[in-house]
């Protein structure tokens, strides 16, 4: 019995250090960055160059102005996020129906352009939205007026859409997939229609995709600076713009980490409302 408990011993030390460049890795590159975001956030330069603490640059991050930006980014990311949930959970449906092999080639058409850098596939879709591109070329050829694309409201929210679709669809397919079907074969046996079935067997199934695809489209969406500025121009500026300025235009390193901290807060407060609405996981709370 000993030398068994001495040889489980043994084998879970050895695990252990298979673990630890997975340690040294999160440590350096996750841990301590956070802890410098959270220094500088709660500090500042004194005379003499002194560092002091501070809660001055958390109070500045509520002030007015910055919550206005604040609240402007949170309503583009809801309304991307709802453009992408309404979009991706009907193409996530169509794909579990589809014979396996179609199915894995549509997906792989869903994935492709993300292979590509993202930033390119951002200035690809300014030169086909401007005033002299594609689009309002064809426009033209038509008889057409051209069209203000660029540096507008939907222009953003379609950037956003366009990035951040596949993340939405991919987690929600996944459940359709591990989906047990004989749940919805026994609500129609039992007299259920396509829509009664639907809303009351299908749609809670599923929740546990939806959730994931929220958050996975949500919180990149509401802190995202290159899509607003390649697209949206200078006429609409979202927390990520003003994070990214206060670091590498400004320099003012305390004020940016607070703009983090706060951006932290929420992720951490979206996190938290999403894990207990999903008690279960498994998308069996939803009705």
């Amino acid at each position: 019995m000993r030398a068994n408990h001495k040889q489980l011993s043994n084998t879970l030390q050895s695990r252990k250090v298979f673990a630890l460049p997975y340690v040294v890795w999160i440590g350096i590159f996750t841990v301590a960055p956070l802890i410098l975001i959270l220094l500088y956030a709660f500090t500042a330069t004194g005379s003499g160059g002194v560092m002091v603490l501070t809660a001055e640059n958390i109070a500045r991050a509520f002030s007015p102005l910055y919550m206005t930006v604040f609240w402007r980014s949170v309503w583009m990311a809801l309304l991307a996020t709802a453009v992408c949930l309404l979009l991706g959970y009907p193409v996530a449906y169509i794909l579990s129906r589809m014979k396996a092999n179609t199915a894995a080639i549509v997906s792989i058409l869903f994935i492709l352009p993300m292979w590509m850098n993202f930033l390119l596939r951002t200035y690809a879709w300014r030169a086909l939205l401007d005033n002299a591109g594609i689009i309002n070329q064809g426009l033209m050829a038509l008889g057409l007026p051209p069209v203000q694309f660029l540096y507008t409201s939907g222009a953003i929210i379609f950037g956003l859409v366009y990035n951040f679709l596949p993340f939405m669809i991919l987690p929600i397919f996944s459940v359709f997939q591990k989906m047990d079907t004989s749940c919805i074969q026994a609500a129609q046996d039992l007299g259920a229609n396509k829509w009664q079935t639907f809303w009351r067997v299908t749609l809670p199934l599923s929740k546990g995709g939806i959730i994931s695809g929220v958050t996975m489209v949500f919180m990149p969406a509401m802190t995202t600076f290159v899509i607003t500025r390649l697209l949206g121009g200078s006429h609409f500026m979202m927390y990520g713009d003003l994070i990214e300025m206060q670091f590498l235009l400004l320099s003012e390193w305390n004020f940016g980490s607070a703009l983090a901290v706060v951006m932290m807060i929420l992720t951490i407060l979206f996190m938290w409302m999403m894990r207990k609405y999903d008690k279960e996981g498994d998308g069996s709370t939803l009705m």
